[in-house]
């Protein structure tokens, strides 16, 4: 038996979120610079509270400051509005306020909008959160946002989405559906990618989501937190830790991932971390190690740490 999750209510298409009417009591979780880009005008929400801090890999402390500033306040929705940390951050946060979430990404890539997953650092370490909670109530795709995204924001964003969508496709947990999406998802982005089409990259990313979403990611991501850690964009990380995943798991698009990765030309990366302490630390994500098509041991991590260092 399986279960589709995915939020109540998805609307899409360009100028989506500028057509939508928000709650005048909204709490907008967001990363510092939104304003200059002028995207509270664009929404319409110059007179909500404000939170605009967010950084990239953001901690759990984040939470804990937002809930300090904001518990008192008279909100009764929390508006998640940018890169997949203002996502993560905001539906952890409206969880814990028991408010109504509203996700609006401008990147599109991680494909938070839709599932019911938050990352953040504890300890330093970056960590997934799986709740049904987390699910927002209303997403709001609006390809807007892409047009003037600089090239490397779409870069990160667009592989980001297709190593999600591409383990979920592998992953032991997924199923009809899954798999359905999860392929879809791939022939978009790729297609994006290669073609430079932004509309197909913003849709892809939403669909491989709702994949991903019902049956996680797998090796790939278990080993790019390692390298997260040490300040490589996730994107930039996933890269490289999919395509040698895609190599140890056989999978179908292994070889159509390292093409796509060599049409973004990505950087080289290596971990300073010493790689046997590296490899306990991957151990522990079982999250994503326990649906990995193939059992992995704490050798072949090191070996896989090993080929993408060199």
């Amino acid at each position: 038996m399986f279960t589709i999750k995915q939020p109540n209510k998805i609307i899409f298409g360009c100028n989506s979120a500028n057509e939508y009417t928000y709650s005048k009591k909204s709490l907008v979780i967001t990363s510092n610079g939104s304003e200059k880009r002028g995207w509270f005008d664009y929404l319409g929400i110059n007179n909500s509270y404000i939170f605009d801090d967010v950084i990239p890999n953001p901690s759990i402390e984040t939470i804990d400051t937002i809930q300090s500033e904001f518990s008192n306040s008279e909100i009764d929705t929390v508006i998640g509005l940018g890169g997949g940390s203002s996502l993560d951050v905001a539906k952890y946060v409206a969880s814990k306020m028991q408010k109504k979430k509203i996700l609006i990404p401008t990147t599109f890539g991680s494909g938070s909008e839709v599932t019911r997953i938050s990352v953040l650092k504890v300890n330093g370490l970056k960590k997934s959160f799986h709740d049904d909670e987390f699910f927002a109530d209303v997403a709001i795709v609006d390809s807007h946002f892409i047009e003037d995204s600089p090239i490397d924001i779409i870069k990160n964003s667009a592989i980001d989405a297709v190593a999600q969508c591409s383990e979920g496709f592998d992953s032991k947990n997924g199923n009809q559906y899954t798999k359905f999406m999860c392929e879809h998802a791939f022939q978009l982005l790729e297609n994006g990618i290669m073609n430079m089409d932004k509309e197909k990259i913003v849709l892809g990313s939403l669909i491989s989501g709702l994949g991903f979403g019902n049956c996680s990611t797998t090796l790939g991501h278990a080993l790019s937190y390692v390298f997260s850690n040490e300040g490589y964009s996730h994107g930039h990380a996933l890269s490289y830790t999919t395509a040698v995943a895609h190599d140890f798991n056989d999978s179908k698009f292994s070889s159509r991932f390292k093409k796509l990765v060599e049409k973004l030309d990505f950087s080289k990366i290596k971990l300073k971390m010493n790689i046997e302490d590296a490899a306990e630390v991957i151990l522990t994500d079982k999250k994503h190690l326990d649906n990995n098509p193939k059992i992995v041991s704490k050798g072949d991590i090191i070996a896989l740490i090993k080929k993408i260092s060199n």
